[in-house]
């Protein structure tokens, strides 16, 4: 296993000094009755509840802080979370923001990358149309803050592990989400600076495993095609975060379509917090493949849970129910 004490990997303290009066310190979570349902004990890190409604939050306000205030604007590609956050924080030290987002990204995310001061910029559903229009913006003078393949990304995002160590300083194994491996590869040095012992596992739509294709085959794969709900896990692993992973040897779990909903559809029932199909991924890998945490190869007393957005377009979920139907 490399070493996390050692150059060239992001430091995730340094970053949380750098930011710890800019975010929100997100609350931990148990239930009870979700630990008996699923015979798991349970710990959940809410950073659906971070600013701009997910982790995201974390990582643009370290790369931001970190520009020079003469900063011509930053531009970025995203889903939807990053933009929204990377406005928001570009926002706060006067910066534009500019983000490249794929045609078919969900309508609330879009909205609130404008309402937090961003312009949108739209391009085909595709990895090689979010980079190439990045690349003209940065070509114009922007300054790039990639969504996760960014050292000062990884290193912000990594944040979130070392206050839910600190909230739970009793775990055997934390899971986090992976899209593009920001925040996964952010816990997993975030894991290996203060609590070596946990063992840190990705989870990914299985409409999306690129992350789990790619560490298999022990290089990154370019074929990718995502279908999946979990908009923020569409995006293709990056080389910076992959090479993270590899070097720790970080296991990906892959979950299906309709275990995602009935994660979120517990955490709502037992928790009583709302979060979008990505946050809910890790938990749907935690309950799909319980029997590896309970006996086989994680053997787990306490399961650390990030959920890591709720940006959630609450009116499609509703569907047609309109106020005359309310009760």
């Amino acid at each position: 296993m490399a070493s996390a004490s050692r150059d060239p990997f992001p430091n995730p303290a340094a970053a949380l000094a750098r930011i710890a009066g800019l975010i929100h310190r997100t609350p931990i979570m148990q239930s009870r009755s979700l630990n008996a349902l699923t015979g798991l004990n349970l710990v959940f890190k809410c950073e659906h509840l971070q600013r701009t409604g997910s982790f995201k939050f974390r990582g643009a306000s370290h790369a931001v802080a970190r520009l020079p205030g003469d900063c011509p604007g930053v531009a970025t590609h995203s889903s939807g979370n990053h933009g929204a956050a990377l406005a928001a924080a570009a926002a706060a030290r006067g910066f534009s923001a500019d983000v490249v987002m794929p045609e078919n990204s969900v309508a609330d995310k879009i909205a609130a990358v404008r309402a937090y001061g961003g312009t949108v910029h739209f391009c085909a559903p595709d990895q090689a149309a979010r980079e190439a229009g990045l690349a003209g913006l940065i070509e114009s003078g922007k300054v790039a803050i990639p969504p996760y393949d960014h050292d000062d990304i990884i290193a912000g995002q990594g944040t979130a592990a070392l206050e839910f160590l600190a909230q739970a300083p009793d775990l055997d194994c934390l899971l986090a989400p992976i899209g593009g491996g920001g925040l996964l590869s952010g816990t997993v040095l975030a894991a290996a600076r203060i609590s070596p012992n946990v063992r840190v596992v990705g989870a990914e739509p299985a409409g999306a495993d690129d992350a789990a294709r790619s560490l298999a085959a022990g290089q990154r794969v370019r074929q990718h095609r995502p279908e999946t709900m979990a908009d923020g896990l569409r995006a293709l692993v990056g080389q910076r975060t992959f090479e993270i992973l590899a070097g720790f040897s970080t296991p990906v779990l892959t979950v299906s379509e309709d275990q995602i909903i009935e994660a979120m559809e517990l955490i709502w029932r037992h928790l009583k917090q709302v979060v979008e199909p990505s946050g809910a991924v890790p938990l749907a890998a935690a309950l799909a493949h319980r029997e590896q945490f309970r006996s086989g190869d994680f053997r787990a007393r306490r399961v650390g849970i990030i959920l890591s957005g709720g940006n959630l377009a609450i009116g499609k979920l509703l569907g047609t129910l309109g106020a005359g139907d309310a009760r």
